[in-house]
């Protein structure tokens, strides 16, 4: 057989990929997620550095604009209503009204009924407020006092002839003798001992408040007599009241503090059932109350 005559022989080779290319979908997927992540990451820096009023404000621009509705007018379009200034949503007809509706200035001052009550208002609650912080400040000077008293030996035994009580006029610290046990010698002004370390032991109170002070002095009827008073009690009330007056200032309270020095003599007994008692000599101090500085009203 020659060359020519052999058949001719085609091989195929099929070959199969087994690594081959799957397109660049992949490629659009992992960018999505990379941004994404960005975004997230660029989020959360954002927040951490904005601060409450910035995230309200953009809070704020990004909530959608309140639209409201309105059953009056035609049924058009917009329903009778109309787009306001701000592109709210809202009755045309109230738009109108509140546009020619002049506005009240900001500084407008309150009808003189108005004012009037506003002012009895504020001066009622001004003088119930101080009120309320004196007697609570008289509450805590007697407080003091009374542990004074108790906590040095030469004082306790004098407490007896001390009495304090809050009165209408004010924090009232009243000396008062005991059958045997006088503050002054006998028709005179001269305090003893006891009554001096008495006063001395009331101005360490009195030093604690600011409040004005009035002293007064009070005898007893002589027993067996009908007169509350006698000629000489007058000016021995009074002489004895300016004499607690020395002491207190001697122990550091302000002259200027002082305000009234008085003797009432038996006039005002502190046992009105019995005039003659030893109670009825006694010498009262009184813190008195503070009127309070109200504001000047003017609106007059």
């Amino acid at each position: 057989m020659s060359m020519s005559d052999r058949p001719i022989l085609i091989k195929k080779v099929k070959k199969v990929a087994g690594h081959g290319h799957h397109g660049g979908a992949w490629k659009v997927a992992y960018a999505d997620f990379v941004t994404a992540m960005m975004a997230f990451f660029l989020l959360m820096w954002l927040i951490n550095t904005t601060d409450p009023e910035q995230k309200r404000g953009i809070a704020e621009y990004f909530a959608p604009a309140s639209v409201s509705e309105s059953t009056s007018g035609s049924g058009g379009i917009l329903g009778g209503t109309s787009l306001g200034e701000d592109g709210s949503k809202g009755s045309g007809s109230m738009s109108v009204i509140t546009q020619l509706a002049p506005e009240a200035p900001e500084d407008a001052p309150p009808e003189a009924g108005q004012s009037s009550n506003l002012a009895a208002a504020s001066e009622a609650e001004l003088r119930e407020e101080i009120a309320r912080r004196e007697a609570a400040d008289f509450a805590s000077a007697a407080e003091s006092l009374r542990q004074a008293m108790q906590s040095m030996p030469e004082l306790a035994e004098l407490s007896k002839q001390l009495i304090i009580d809050q009165t209408p006029e004010g924090l009232r610290i009243q000396l008062v003798d005991q059958e045997g046990r006088s503050m002054f010698e006998t028709n005179s002004a001269r305090p003893n001992p006891r009554a001096q370390l008495l006063l001395r032991a009331i101005s360490r109170v009195i030093n604690q408040l600011p409040n004005r002070i009035s002293i007064t002095g009070h005898t007893s009827a002589a027993p067996g007599s009908n007169r509350a008073s006698g000629p000489n009690d007058w000016p021995l009330s009074s002489n004895r009241a300016n004499a607690s007056r020395l002491i207190l200032q001697a122990a550091g309270v302000d002259p200027d503090r002082v305000y009234q020095v008085s003797g009432k003599a038996g006039s005002d007994p502190l046992y009105p059932d019995d005039p003659t008692l030893a109670g009825n000599r006694r010498i009262a101090i009184v813190l008195l109350r503070e009127a309070p500085v109200l504001p000047t009203d003017t609106s007059l």
